[in-house]
């Protein structure tokens, strides 16, 4: 055999066993490797190479080398999760940088960083202040994260008192021009209540690209290199607009009545509905 075609054979059977072997070993990002796991990376990768160009080797030696990393990565994995110890072992522990607002400068020279470095990873947090910072650690992954102290907290809803509705992930119905059925029986909608949505917005479904529902039953979709401008549906803004319009309509009628039971009943009605629209505003005006 030649051997530039034995280096293609061999560089085919390479990938695919690297691909069948990433996926054995799981899907975590390099930033979230163990220490472990970046080494055996590194040394699959390296035999791989080896299997592909040392043509004057026998081929089996580098499956073999393969096999035997990757089981001792299982089984190193395995102990991680049965055993704290062996998880702090391998991994490292977390490392306090920064506690009660006060440098750790013990802990900074143990794991070897200087002030510029802390402060470069603080920045990437969107800190510039060491007095903002009410506590900082830095993970085994090598990230370092952030609690600011309360008072430079962003605002929320919650530390305002303020009640939201929960929000809930928009689901695909349409992809590529054809119809996802998991994705409408996890809506509870049927493939003839997307049709009569298309319809409405004259569409067919091999004219869209991407179509979502959301958590109100609002059907978006994007087209095929947006051939067409069309009109998404608008039923939110309208119903808020319809309950503003039903509480005016309820004051001027008791305005405008000469019963006071009426007009007492109007009010109180009034009042309530517009409590309604008040707790309803996040919802429909987004």
């Amino acid at each position: 055999m030649p051997t530039w075609l034995e280096v293609i054979l061999r560089t085919l059977v390479a990938i695919v066993v690297l691909f069948l072997l990433t996926k054995l070993l799981g899907k975590r990002q390099i930033s979230q490797l163990s220490f472990f796991e970046y080494i055996t990376g590194i040394t699959i990768g390296s035999i791989a190479a080896t299997l592909s160009l040392e043509t004057d080797q026998n081929w089996y030696l580098g499956f073999l080398a393969l096999l035997v990393w990757c089981t001792v990565s299982f089984i190193i994995e395995f102990v991680q999760l049965k055993s704290k110890k062996a998880r702090d072992f391998l991994d490292f522990k977390a490392t306090v940088l920064i506690k009660d607002g006060q440098i750790q400068e013990a802990n900074l020279k143990k794991e070897r960083l200087t002030s510029d470095e802390l402060l470069v990873q603080l920045r990437s947090k969107n800190v510039f202040k060491i007095a903002d910072v009410e506590f900082a650690i830095l993970e085994p992954n090598g990230e370092i994260n952030v609690l600011v102290k309360r008072e430079n907290q962003p605002l929320t809803p919650k530390s305002l008192g303020v009640k939201v509705a929960p929000e809930m992930v928009a689901q695909a119905v349409i992809m590529d021009g054809k119809l996802i059925p998991e994705g409408l029986d996890s809506i509870k909608k049927t493939p003839e209540w997307l049709m009569n949505e298309l319809e409405k917005l004259e569409l067919n479904v091999h004219d869209v690209f991407l179509g979502q529902v959301d958590a109100y039953g609002e059907l978006t979709v994007d087209l095929y290199a947006d051939k067409a401008q069309i009109q998404q549906p608008q039923q939110k803004p309208e119903l808020y607009a319809l309950l503003k319009k039903c509480e005016a309509d309820l004051e001027m009628f008791g305005l405008s009545t000469t019963n006071e039971d009426a007009k007492k009943l109007y009010e109180q009605c009034s009042v309530e509905l517009q409590k309604v629209i008040q707790e309803l505003k996040p919802l429909l005006c987004t």
